[in-house]
């Protein structure tokens, strides 16, 4: 059976619904967002019974601990879940915005405006959060979304989806603009996917490699998305050495398992003897691995030997690995070689070196004296992010409401005709 009818039927039900919440405006959207937090709150029970049958299904499974703790919602994670819908409401809305205006010498005068992009799909893995948080952010941009989650967490999803909607109709809005197949069928996944005519306007998916992988190797629509978080902390021999400690900590440690968690450490020759001790003392005392080159072994004989394939892993684990660079330009030779494009930190106290690798680093963050774990949308004042895209193409960096926009040019003449 074909799933082909159906998943356009779905786009052209989100793009009707999209198009009621661009008529609405500003004030509309603001109003669909923050019934939808209300509503999420009110159904609250039901919602939470659903993820324990599901939770307790996948126990059963055999799912393993992160697997559950991703699937898993509780009171309070649920009521941040809400938080987040309404703190998305109170952004700034990034639809009409006039992002520049100039006049030709012939006197037109041609506008860049913000427009909504169109309906967007969302192919992510076992965390229900991602249903509400990528649902806010395209209705704060006024766009459709289809969104396909992991057959595990389908009955939590379409509980915080139904929600949804009923806060939408509360509005009194149109409550289409929000989708999600039917049943945790594949071939939605392949629909999607392959309909590029009436289909959807831009893929994003969230979550493990492997999902990402298959999901650009099979889209004919174009996809915002990042494969790897293979960040580094550069700690320059300018570095203020409590700085660089704290920041290479809690780039890796504030938490393992998220992309933007560093995964290695690079630290200038010039001041490896007296820095390094230091940051590795505290990274193993908060029971972090540590694999090292030659020479930071020689200075940390705790450090197992790093091999070829540490500089090319993302560990998403308590394990870093650690090399001696000749300076700024052995760093940047480094992170041009095995960096993801996702995000990069320097620390040093010398402004022209920081300037200087800013310019030189090829990633969608760079960090300066801060650490990696501020590469998220919340952090970046979004209100939330649907993801962190490393392409070059249409967005990059972390993905808020004011990416899920394109462009419209508008000209306004007095009556000129070309010759």
């Amino acid at each position: 059976m074909s799933h082909m009818t159906p998943m356009r039927a779905l786009c052209a039900q989100a793009r009707a619904g999209a198009a009621a919440l661009q008529r609405a405006g500003a004030e509309g959207r603001t109003r669909a967002l923050l019934a939808m937090a209300d509503a999420i709150r009110a159904a609250g029970p039901r919602i939470l019974a659903a993820n324990a049958a599901e939770v307790e299904a996948a126990r059963a499974k055999g799912a393993d601990a992160a697997f559950l703790d991703r699937l898993t919602l509780d009171p309070s994670r649920l009521n941040a879940l809400a938080d987040g819908v309404a703190t998305v409401a109170q952004q700034d809305d990034p639809v009409g915005i006039e992002r520049r205006r100039w006049r030709r010498p012939n006197g037109l005068e041609i506008a860049e405006v913000s427009v909504s992009l169109g309906v967007i799909g969302v192919i992510f893995e076992s965390r229900p959060n991602v249903a509400a948080d990528a649902a806010a952010l395209c209705v704060r941009a006024g766009n459709g979304v289809i969104l396909r989650g992991g057959r595990e967490a389908a009955g939590t999803v379409s509980a915080i989806l139904a929600a949804g909607r009923a806060g939408r109709r509360a509005a009194g809005l149109n409550e289409d603009a929000v989708q999600t197949p039917p049943d945790a069928s594949r071939e939605w996944v392949t629909a999607m996917l392959s309909l590029n005519d009436g289909g959807v306007d831009l893929v994003i998916p969230r979550g493990g490699k492997p999902l990402i992988a298959h999901v650009r190797e099979h889209a004919r629509v174009p996809v915002l998305s990042h494969l790897d978080g293979i960040c580094h902390v550069y700690v320059d021999r300018d570095a203020d050495p409590a700085m660089a400690r704290e920041i290479v900590v809690n780039s890796k440690m504030r938490r393992t398992g998220v992309c933007n968690a560093a995964e290695t450490l690079l630290v200038d020759a010039a001041v490896a003897d007296s820095l390094l001790p230091d940051i590795a003392r505290a990274l193993l005392a908060r029971g972090c691995e540590l694999r090292g080159d030659e020479a930071a072994r020689r200075i940390v004989p705790a450090m197992s030997a790093a091999t070829q394939a540490d500089w090319e892993t993302e560990y998403l684990d308590a394990i870093l690995s650690v090399r001696i660079v000749d300076g700024p330009g052995g760093a940047l030779e480094h992170i041009a070689r095995y960096g993801s494009g996702h995000t990069e930190v320097v620390v040093t106290e010398n402004a022209a070196t920081a300037q200087a690798m800013i310019a030189a680093i090829d990633a969608a963050v760079v960090m300066h004296n801060a650490s990696s774990g501020f590469s998220d949308g919340g952090e970046f004042g979004y209100g939330g992010e649907i993801g962190i895209a490393t392409g070059r193409l249409h967005a990059r960096g972390p993905v808020g409401a004011a990416q899920l926009t394109t462009s419209k040019y508008v000209v306004h003449g007095q009556g000129q005709v070309r010759g």
